[in-house]
């Protein structure tokens, strides 16, 4: 199975060793020294699986796991980690990990779970697409849009929230166009819709 193999691990030495070993099983390879050098890169736009260690010094490996979780971002994951215990293997996985190797990893091992990894992200590619796709979209709006748009699923009215930001009714009406073209939506129903899967917060309102 072909696919983009993520490794995030502090240790040098540990990370040259595992990225060695998957480019000799052919697997595109892009290494982190940091989880958040890891979280502030772009998700990939193929089939791929993070090869993640549980211990860092900036950022845990399971803090990570609950922010792609948060994201809905899919990618399956296998931590590594020299300090394994059934609790920390139960969490992880609890929160959606697919494998939890202990080290020194068996090679062998590790590519069968990278491949099977590999494997299940092909059906999630798509919905790792569609949530970038939105995102890009959330993106494009003006801090002011974003503002109204809270306001918006929140389920104010134009008037009401021309009062919350005393500005003109017309104003929140051009907004509400604006945020309508370039979220691409055609109901208030779809924008809740894709806010909900985006996770913005509503705004009620005094």
């Amino acid at each position: 199975m072909s696919g983009l193999v993520m490794v995030v691990e502090d240790e040098a030495p540990v990370r040259a060793a595992l990225v060695r070993l998957l480019q000799s099983a052919d697997y595109k390879v892009r290494d982190f020294a940091s989880g958040r050098d890891f979280l502030c890169s772009d998700m990939p736009q193929a089939p791929a699986c993070l090869l993640l260690d549980m211990q860092m010094p900036d950022i845990t490996g399971m803090d990570i796991l609950e922010q792609l979780t948060d994201k809905d971002a899919r990618m399956p994951v296998i931590f590594i980690t020299g300090h394994g215990s059934i609790p920390l293997s139960v969490q992880a996985m609890k929160l959606g990990a697919r494998e939890f190797l202990t080290k020194p990893v068996n090679p062998d091992e590790l590519l069968a779970a990278v491949n099977e990894a590999l494997a299940s992200d092909q059906a999630n590619l798509q919905l790792r697409l569609e949530q970038n796709e939105l995102t890009t979209r959330y993106n494009s709006l003006t801090p002011r849009e974003q503002q109204v748009l809270e306001f918006i699923i929140g389920g104010l009215l134009i008037k009401q929230i021309a009062a919350e930001l005393e500005v003109s009714e017309i104003t929140i009406k051009v907004h509400k166009r604006q945020i309508m073209d370039k979220m691409r939506t055609k109901s208030i129903t779809d924008l809740v819709r894709i806010t909900e899967r985006l996770h913005i917060a509503q705004a009620r309102g005094r």
